[in-house]
């Protein structure tokens, strides 16, 4: 194979390093405003009185959490494109996934801006009916569980999950990065996908969610998508044969 020069821009590697830590910002004030993630599992009626609680302020929040990822996106053209002469099937499904996945998240994140406001103020609203509520609250979990829990939760981690291990393969197969970077990715995401088994709890019984891999799943993205970006602002560029 003839040699190439991989040209890193160093930006990219900025907009993966902070971004992730950027995410961290609404999603605390979700915790601590909002009782999130734990709240999504809890009766309808009170998600919604909690929301309302919240006022515009959490919507913004809800807002500001649903785009601020939307710059990996650049990151993961960027690393198609210094792949995909090497590596050009797995490269592209890879992009293709991280950006879907983008879009997935984006959808599931932004039905808290433009439609949970409406029902929660319907259901609020005391002029609203009792067969008013109950449309409200069957509506809601109709949502929820379309645009959380498929798009927003089960797609936009999936593709998360599969372009993070195909990256993976590709900085393996071709020796960009150390190589623990490609094992530390293979392994996260590996524990990212045991948080589907939560998914799957929720409509089939006999499936039984595994504590805490969400989290460890979610921390381990974190810090490998930081330590991606540390290592291409080690270098701008390098050669490889």
């Amino acid at each position: 194979m003839k040699n190439e020069t991989m040209k890193w821009n160093p930006y990219i590697g900025l907009v993966l390093i902070i971004i992730p830590i950027l995410i961290q910002i609404p999603y605390t004030l979700l915790i601590m405003n909002f009782q999130y993630p734990d709240i999504l599992r809890q009766p309808t009626d009170l998600i919604l009185s909690e929301f309302q609680k919240g006022g515009s302020s959490l919507v913004w929040t809800w807002w500001f959490f649903g785009i601020s990822g939307l710059p990996l996106s650049f990151a993961f053209i960027h690393l198609y494109q210094n792949t995909k002469e090497n590596s050009p099937l797995f490269s592209l499904t890879a992009v293709i996934f991280g950006v879907a996945s983008l879009f997935f998240q984006l959808i599931g994140l932004l039905r808290w801006v433009f439609v949970v406001p409406i029902l929660s103020n319907l259901y609020i609203d005391p002029q609203s009916s009792e067969i008013m509520k109950q449309a409200v609250l069957i509506n809601f979990q109709t949502i929820h569980h379309l645009f959380g829990v498929l798009i927003g939760e089960h797609l936009g981690q999936l593709f998360t999950i599969l372009w993070m291990f195909l990256v993976s393969i590709v900085f393996r197969k071709n020796q960009i990065f150390p190589n623990w970077i490609s094992h530390f990715g293979m392994i996260s995401a590996f524990l990212y996908l045991l948080a589907q088994f939560e998914l799957f709890s929720l409509v089939i019984p006999e499936v039984k969610e595994i504590p805490f891999a969400g989290l460890v799943g979610s921390l381990c993205w974190l810090v490998w998508m930081m330590a991606l970006g540390i290592q291409m602002l080690k270098r701008k560029s390098s050669v490889i044969t």
